[in-house]
This record gives structure tokens, sequence and C-alpha cells, in this order.
């Protein structure tokens, strides 16, 4: 049975971004929002959607500690991870950042060998889905094998972000959030990688929360999804529970037929559909 702090739990929790002149008016991406979300089980993968602009990545850096609100909390788990010590914080819940950049020299396979050691791990996890060591493993399944010898800065954007996600795992966070990983990714390796995330929550206990476009990947992999809504509600629950056509057209304000294909979609002509499927909604 869940005990009271297998939640996340909002408390008049406000926040928004430094502005960048000081005449400009303060925009608050939350405020005052107050609520708690159930973590029921170990294990799961939770995908976290809504249209842009809803707050899926603020909403993912203030659970997970990386940002601090203003006024209010967020507690995760029954920690207040913004006040941790940063290698605390990595230990309970490690984030994958939009468009991370780095500037090292090292070799691919020495920095994943280097994450891997130095990890809760301390590089003796077994592998998930056979009996190879859990390092080649992840290589293996990440398609990592190919850049190995490679620096960071001579890899594509899918390819570090196979390695950004390898990089989570191998750390052995008790949770890991991950802002966009697949965006860079092959159709098959977003499926493939999907598959292995969920297997690895199954059989680590670990919770991995992964803000997804597609929302066909989210119906197929997601054992929860958390639904961002513009005026910021929430709805939690299983896929089924979650992505009904009434739900998803409120969140995204676009007839549900037209949302399987919102990422072949121009952000133009996306904003034109929700225009008028909005002033249709008023008639």
């Amino acid at each position: 049975m869940s005990g009271i702090q297998d939640t996340i739990t909002f408390e008049n929790l406000t926040f928004a971004y430094p502005k960048e002149d000081e005449n400009e008016k303060e925009t608050f991406v939350f405020q005052n929002m107050s609520g708690t979300i159930p973590l029921e089980k170990k294990g799961e993968l939770v995908s976290i959607i809504g249209p842009n602009g809803s707050g899926k990545s603020t909403l993912m850096l203030l659970i997970s500690g990386r940002l601090k609100p203003q006024e209010g909390s967020c507690t995760f788990l029954g920690n207040r991870l913004c006040l941790l010590e940063e290698n605390q914080k990595n230990l309970l819940a490690s984030f994958i950042y939009q468009n991370m950049e780095f500037e090292n020299e090292d070799s691919v396979a020495n920095l994943l060998t280097q994450v891997y050691k130095t990890g809760n791990y301390r590089g003796k996890a077994k592998a998930i889905k056979s009996e190879s060591d859990f390092l080649s493993e992840v290589i293996d399944v990440l398609e990592l094998t190919p850049v190995l010898q490679h620096k960071l800065t001579a890899l594509s954007k899918g390819e570090i972000q196979r390695v950004l996600i390898a990089f989570s795992l191998l750390y052995g966070s008790a949770s890991v959030f991950m802002d966009e990983p697949l965006f860079a990714l092959e159709p098959r390796q977003m499926e493939t990688t999907l598959l292995y995330l969920k297997e690895y929550c199954e059989k680590t206990g670990s919770r991995i929360f992964i803000s997804i476009h597609d929302l066909d990947l989210t119906r197929k992999f997601a054992d929860k999804v958390l639904l961002l809504f513009p005026n910021h509600d929430m709805s939690f629950g299983s896929p089924d529970e979650v992505m009904t056509n009434e739900d998803l057209e409120k969140a995204y304000s676009m007839p549900a037929s037209m949302l399987r294909h919102h990422e072949s979609l121009t952000r133009e002509s996306l904003s034109q559909t929700a225009r008028a499927f909005h002033e249709a909604q008023k008639k």
C-alpha cells in the first residue's frame, strides 16, 4: 500500500522566470497551485503531455528540484529536492534537459564508464534483458557502439540524446526526469528506447517521468499519463483514463482526429488550426 509520501504535492506553488527587462510584466508559469499527484507504485513510466506553453518542462524542473519556486513548495516522495545538496538530489532524481551541449573532450566510452562507476550503481548493476553486463546492454540497446571512441562534440543530435539517456540509466537515480529526450531519434529508435525504459522501470523499481510530443507513443508505452491543460489544470491516470478525445481537445484546442498528425504540422499551421477550432467551439 502506498504511503502518504508516495506523492507529488504542490502547496501554493508560485513560479515565474526572471524578467529580461525590468519594465516587463512578470508572467507566472504557475501561481498559487495546490494539489497532489498520487504515485501508487514504483517502477512506472510516466508520460507528461500537453500543448506548448502548458508548463511541462517547468513542472519537471520544479519537481526534480532544479528550479526553486518563489512561493509555496513542491514535494516529491516526501522531499523538497530544491533544498538538497547536489549529490543527494541526483541520487533521488536525475534530469535530462532539452538540447544539452558539452565541451568535454573525453571519449563517449570513458564518460559512460565514469558515470556508471561513480553513480548509485557503482559499476555493479545487473543487465535488464540479458546475462551481459548492464553497461554493455545499455550501449547495445541505444546503438552507441559506433560512437564509443568519439568525443561528445563530434556527435549528431540523435547520438547525443542517446548518450544522455544512457547516462541517466547508468547513474542509477531512484527517479529520472527526461525533457523531450527522443526529439532527434529515428522512429525505430524511439520505440526501442521506450520499450527498454519501460522494462528498466519494471525491473529496477525506478520511476521515469518523460515528456513526449507523440501521443501514440504515450498510449503504447506509458503506465501513467499526466496531462497539462493551458490553464494549468492537470489530469493523471492511465492512458485510457486520461487521453480521452474530450480532454485532448480541451488541452490542445484542436480536433482529436488531427492530433495523430501533430508532429507533421508546422507551428503556424498548428496555431491556425487551434484558433479555428476554438472559434468553432464558441458558436
